[in-house]
């Protein structure tokens, strides 16, 4: 299996890494787990243009990695408790996830997306949602596989 997230970032060297990273490598028994940051000059201008121009810039460089299971993270998106998550990942080959930018999704691009889900009504930074979501990742894989880890 493999689970891309995609993200409206720019790459950082932080205190957050040694989680990301640790997260990725407990994951890795069962899936290839990689982050992608997607951030360029268009995407600069456009969110200093406004909302519109800044979701149409997301879509341009989300489009494309289209392709296998794709799930949107959204504010309004469906609340999943972890067993629920695990069964939506499980039996997938390809699996990515698209963490939008300030200005979050264009309609169109989430009517793109199989799933749309909220990892909680609160917003969090990307930082935060990344180690959330990699929580998660490695939480449902984990159920899939009988692993003890989600009794924890």
């Amino acid at each position: 299996m493999k689970i891309n997230i995609y993200q409206i970032a720019k790459k950082t060297n932080d205190n957050y890494e040694p989680l990301v990273k640790d997260f990725i490598k407990m994951s890795s028994k069962y899936a290839k787990v990689e982050i992608h940051n997607l951030f360029n000059k268009q995407i600069a201008k456009a969110q200093t243009i406004g909302e519109r121009e800044a979701q149409k810039s997301y879509s341009e460089v989300f489009v494309p990695k289209l392709s296998g299971f794709n799930i949107a993270l959204d504010v309004l998106g469906k609340k999943l408790d972890s067993f629920d998550f695990s069964k939506m990942i499980e039996d997938k080959t390809t699996i990515n996830f698209f963490i939008g930018g300030a200005f979050g999704f264009e309609k169109q691009f989430l009517n793109q997306c199989d799933k749309i889900i909220s990892l909680s009504d609160l917003t969090y930074a990307h930082k935060v949602a990344n180690i959330v979501l990699l929580e998660q990742i490695f939480r449902g894989l984990c159920i899939s596989n009988n692993h003890p880890y989600h009794k924890n």
